[in-house]
């Protein structure tokens, strides 16, 4: 899938009675569904700037103080699955998660799970980048479980990954196509990033993961391909096919799983964005072998 959508709102496009719930509307849109609530004093003021690339969706906000939640009702309404990567640009925000809680200030980063009830308090005018990737597209899912409202602070490994992140989010107005060539090593990054906020030492989790970052990364650039299958992978990587087996382990997801579930997800982007196209064209573009 080659779309990329870019979109931008502002709450000075609605009257200043409209302005939170206006953004409130949208925030929901972007993100998952959540209850929000304005902090004291001045009127509400808030803009956000939303793209979305190969399935990746990036947002950048500003807005003023307030209160954002989402619960288990809503979590039960709404079943979406994704890793919200939040990076602070200015001003300071308190995450919590799990019985976690993080304070960011700018330069720092840290996780939200939408599978699980979290709380994000800004006290004044802030601005934010969020980086939202289905959890299906990431290495170590089930680190998540345990370990959300991590951050990773403004120095170190953790550094790097936010840097790339935000010029990466830039990149996407000049050059498109580069930013799309560049997008499978944000995901790798992310993937790197969640496995230090689990409490995997940095240079240690980068050894261990390079041949399944490797392996993720063939897949998901080869996944239109009806022939791919472990002895595909194993060529394209330079590996056994039992280290891609090993490779995989970790997470608890058989390369066959791995490879339908992203060709199920790039599918039903199809589906959204070209709700024309037959279900036999849907089906050749995304590898599989038919409609069934």
């Amino acid at each position: 899938m080659n779309d990329r959508t870019y979109t931008r709102w502002s709450s000075s496009d609605v009257g200043e009675a409209d302005a939170f719930a206006y953004w409130s509307d949208v925030v929901c849109d972007t993100f998952v569904g959540v209850v929000m609530r304005p902090g004291p004093g001045r009127a509400f003021e808030g803009r956000i700037e939303t793209s979305v690339l190969d399935g990746i969706g990036f947002a950048e906000l500003a807005a003023g103080a307030q209160r954002v939640a989402r619960t288990r009702r809503l979590i039960a309404r709404d079943d979406e699955d994704v890793l919200l990567a939040n990076i602070q640009l200015r001003g300071r925000a308190r995450l919590e998660q799990n019985g976690q809680a993080v304070e960011l200030a700018p330069g720092e980063m840290a996780f939200a799970d939408s599978a699980r009830p979290y709380t994000l308090e800004f006290t004044d005018v802030f601005s934010q980048l969020v980086v939202k990737v289905p959890r299906s597209w990431l290495p170590h899912r089930r680190s998540l479980s345990g370990a959300t409202a991590v951050e990773l602070g403004a120095s170190g490994p953790g550094r790097v990954v936010v840097d790339f992140l935000v010029g990466l989010n830039r990149l996407q107005g000049a050059d498109p196509a580069a930013a799309r060539a560049l997008l499978p090593h944000a995901v790798d990054l992310l993937g790197a990033a969640v496995s230090w906020a689990g409490g995997a030492a940095p240079l240690k989790a980068s050894a261990a993961a390079l041949a399944r970052e490797r392996v993720l990364r063939f897949v998901r650039g080869n996944i239109t391909d009806p022939g791919l299958d472990a002895a595909a992978v194993a060529a394209g990587c330079g590996v056994s096919r039992r280290t891609v087996y090993r490779a995989l382990a970790e997470d608890g997801v058989p390369l066959t799983e791995l490879i339908r579930g992203l060709r199920v997800s790039l599918a039903q982007r199809l589906v959204s964005a070209h709700p024309d196209r037959t279900l036999a064209a849907v089906a050749h573009e995304c590898g599989f072998g038919g409609e069934a």
